[in-house]
């Protein structure tokens, strides 16, 4: 995984104002968070945490109350860096009297791409979501997992290098989740950066390099999901960490009684465990929230 920073916030901060300007709510806290080249990055948090305005803010629809945003080298009020984005929203807004051709076609056209070019690109992409069978039909006749499917080829109809995906498996059977994981995985083969926002925990854990935990508008936790998962001080057998000497003659008396041995590693919680501890903490220790070891270099500290 490259280093380069596709995403990079600093101490972000939304508050939502009433009719007369008085604070209303406080979406977003001092969040500070990078997102690197060519990784899958979850976005989780209850409902309330601030997943939809940070997405909002990445897309330049709203405008922070304090901090920074640079994403793709450019501030996220420069409207010319969403040539370079796709978006798949959690309710995807298509015409639904257009098949899947005249909808790629159309989204094509306002990226003004050349004829040939859409067509190219409409063929790549209805056959990359798997809808050669149905790119003839009206949406209107769409279940929802085609649905998702053709959003998420709208989403890529002008090659985007990043792209953000809100409830990208939400509403689908398990085969409709399993697919388009797999096509979140074939994005990041291609080098492209993906930022995904999800509920569904597992889906996260299976595809995802690195996650942030948002509740009540602060980050909580951040780092690599097998890490965050990690429960370092138990090892597989179920004991205290042993010694080498000690792993020695484990290995020792396993081979005595002909008892195959693989490994010893430290085994991981799941990121629903994970997901609802972090909560928890949260609701006891309210203000306390997660600074990156760049920002405590600089004097930050946890509140």
């Amino acid at each position: 995984m490259s280093a380069e920073a596709v995403i990079q916030i600093r101490n972000l901060s939304k508050i939502y104002r009433d009719f007369w300007g008085r604070k209303k709510v406080r979406a977003l806290n001092s969040l500070s968070l990078e997102v690197y080249r060519g990784e899958v990055f979850g976005l989780l948090g209850p409902n309330g945490s601030g997943k939809t305005t940070t997405m909002k803010l990445l897309l330049g629809l709203l405008f922070p109350t304090e901090g920074e945003i640079s994403i793709l080298g450019k501030s996220a009020t420069d409207v010319s860096k969403n040539e370079r984005i796709g978006y798949l929203p959690e309710e995807s807004y298509l015409y639904r009297f257009l098949n899947a051709n005249e909808t790629l076609d159309f989204y094509g056209r306002l990226f003004n791409m050349s004829g040939e070019t859409r067509r190219k690109r409409t063929e790549e992409l209805i056959e990359m979501v798997g809808l050669q069978h149905a790119r003839r039909r009206q949406l209107k006749e769409y279940s929802k997992g085609m649905t998702r499917r053709i959003g998420l080829a709208q989403a890529l109809i002008n090659d985007p290098d990043l792209v953000l995906l809100d409830e990208p498996t939400s509403g689908l059977d398990p085969q409709g989740s399993r697919d388009m994981k797999d096509l979140i995985m074939r994005l990041k083969s291609q080098g492209k950066t993906v930022i995904m926002s999800s509920h569904l925990l597992a889906d996260v854990q299976d595809v995802c390099d690195r996650i942030a935990i948002l509740y009540g508008g602060e980050l909580k936790e951040l780092g690599r999901v097998d890490e965050l998962l990690k429960e370092r001080n138990v090892s597989q057998m179920q004991t205290s960490s042993i010694s080498d000497a000690c792993l020695d003659e484990v290995k020792a008396v396993l081979a005595k009684h002909n008892v195959e041995f693989h490994k010893v590693d430290h085994p991981t919680n799941s990121l629903e465990e994970l997901f609802l501890k972090t909560v928890e903490r949260s609701q006891q220790r309210p203000g306390q929230r997660y600074v990156p070891e760049s920002e405590a270099a600089k004097g930050g500290t946890a509140s």
